[in-house]
């Protein structure tokens, strides 16, 4: 296959010859200003109802864990009961590039049962998932330290086996999870490397794929428990974290600190962590010593919601946190919270977030649940979804999609899709295929790509930013689901129908980059031939596109 490409691959053209032919072939059309608003899918997960072994019926299972896989579609893992929450599903967009209207499968079960994971997409394209908080057939609070890979070309997983060194500092859970993963905070390094955290200690490590083994990292500087943690990748390669002491409030130190407000970072070079200052005010609590989002933003800057409403903002270029805002107050009267919550970074720069209508004596968080846009300067309230009254923003996944919308799952059959509001410049435009309002700058860039493709054969892309300005969604320590990895998107020019190219083995995998990197592509053999735009699409935001011919 590579033999055959290398002659229409050596006529791959540079993107700077194509400029009028791309605006000519552009359609575009004013943006609306309206508010953002949830649309419910049109076909729900094929998720079956669960029946007991005494014959009680308990509801059907649920959607959790949504991952974008680098085809396009969206792997959705199922939360029942009783031998059905192994089971694995795929939501596919629409001939029009539709999630809405999107079309689902069955994939292969995983090899283990559990929820609330450390999960990733690799850079070679394959899906990782490790631990979970609770798994066996009754959801059993285990801090399981099983883990597979998922290959999705194969349909199969593979287990991975855990870190050998992982030990527990908590005694009494040793009894049951000895060497646990559980509830873990993972991240793709820039170079590809998945790194896990141990939730019961200050140990994390290191997988090489190609042997499926670890190597410690990071374990003699980490200043506390990594439990419940989040890991937010910067720009310079390097991972913040906020501390949340959860060594209090398992026993482990005599005395809540007096002002918990420190702030770590992981160098990838060294191998080492090191303070990263204070977040001014607290972003955790030694009652539930959760924690919320952290996502990087276009400008440079990361997004801290903490699980007491306030909030931090990190700024990478001076190295110093400043406050931000603090989430409103709910409508039974509660401080809004993010005791565990999702947050997922929009096209417009924008940070949605998922709060939960607090507590009124401490402890966690109630219904209903709530969602905000932070738009570098205050929380914009925004539409909720159909189960809000019965949901915790614990209870809820957002996943970024190639579109600019936002998928949200909260362990029901309810999938819900967000479609931002546009910011009203009154120049934002946006295009055919939906893409929502963004600064130009914040565009993957390509600089190379094949002129000529062909159904069912596989090609090289170079460009820039094509990982995007972040990774896109954070939620706390728990089912991460990056997606700083680019998309390739076939939009025919005579049929509008829209194909994702599976996307395979990234050169990179930095966010906010401006190096120039690659990845693979396989052209789907269902494409269809002629004139066709190629787009590369990180974190919602699509490249300008290159004009190709398909062939099949």
């Amino acid at each position: 296959m590579i033999a055959k490409n290398r002659a229409e691959q050596g006529r791959g053209l540079r993107v700077g010859s194509l400029q009028g032919l791309i605006a000519a072939t552009l359609i575009s059309a004013p943006l609306l200003v309206s508010a953002g608003s949830w649309q419910t899918l049109k076909n729900p997960p094929p998720i079956p109802e669960i029946i007991d072994p005494t014959g009680i019926d308990f509801g059907p299972g649920g959607a959790v864990g949504p991952l974008l896989l680098t085809d396009g579609g969206v792997l959705i893992q199922n939360a029942g009961y009783y031998g059905e929450d192994a089971k694995v599903f795929k939501l596919t967009p629409d001939i029009h590039g539709s999630y809405v209207n999107g079309t689902w499968t069955q994939l292969a079960s995983k090899p283990y049962i559990s929820y609330a994971a450390a999960q990733a997409v690799l850079a070679d394209g394959r899906v990782i998932i490790e631990g979970g908080e609770y798994s066996n057939y009754e959801y059993d609070f285990l801090l399981t330290n099983q883990g597979a890979i998922y290959d999705p070309v194969a349909n199969t997983w593979t287990s991975v086996p855990p870190p050998p060194f992982f030990a527990d500092l908590f005694p009494p859970r040793a009894t049951f999870a000895p060497h646990p993963i559980g509830d873990s905070a993972s991240v793709v390094l820039p170079n590809g490397t998945f790194m896990l955290a141990d939730k019961m200690s200050r140990q994390a490590a290191l997988l090489n794929l190609k042997t499926l083994t670890w190597t410690e990292t990071g374990t003699s500087t980490k200043s506390d428990l990594n439990d419940e943690e989040g890991w937010t990748l910067l720009p310079d390669g390097r991972v913040l974290t906020v501390d949340c002491y959860t060594d209090y409030y398992f026993g482990l130190v005599p005395n809540y600190p007096a002002n918990p407000t420190n702030s770590e970072i992981y160098d990838p070079a060294t191998r080492q962590w090191s303070s990263a200052g204070s977040t001014i005010d607290s972003l955790t609590d030694p009652i539930l010593s959760e924690t919320g989002p952290a996502l990087l933003r276009p400008n440079d800057t990361v997004f801290a919601l903490g699980s007491s409403g306030n909030s931090s903002i990190y700024n990478t270029r001076t190295e110093r946190w400043s406050v931000g805002p603090t989430l409103p107050i709910s409508p039974q009267g509660y401080q809004y919270t993010a005791q565990d919550a999702p947050g997922a970074l929009l096209p417009n720069g924008h940070v949605l977030v998922a709060a939960s209508g607090g507590a009124a004596n401490g402890g966690y968080s109630n219904p209903p649940v709530g969602f905000f846009e932070f738009d570098g300067r205050k929380f914009i309230a925004e539409p909720t979804i159909p189960n809000a009254a019965n949901d915790e923003s614990g209870s809820i996944s957002l996943l970024v999609l190639p579109t600019g919308q936002v998928l949200s799952v909260d362990g029901s059959l309810d999938v819900e899709i967000y479609t931002p509001k546009p910011v009203d410049t009154g120049e934002a435009e946006a295009d055919s295929d939906g893409d929502m309002d963004h600064d130009p700058a914040w565009e993957p860039v390509i600089t190379w790509a094949p002129q000529v493709l062909r159904a069912g054969e596989s090609y090289r892309l170079e460009g820039l930013r094509l990982n995007g300005m972040s990774q896109g969604s954070a939620y706390g320590d728990e089912v991460q689901n990056a997606t700083n990895y680019p998309l390739v998107r076939l939009i025919n020019l005579a049929t509008h129908h829209v194909f994702y190219s599976r996307t395979h083995d990234h050169s990179s995998m930095a966010v906010a980059s401006d190096r120039v990197s690659s990845t693979h592509f396989d052209v789907p053999a269902q494409v269809e031939s002629g004139l066709s735009r190629l787009e590369a699409v990180a974190n919602g935001i699509a490249s300008q596109p290159v004009i190709v011919y398909v062939k099949r």
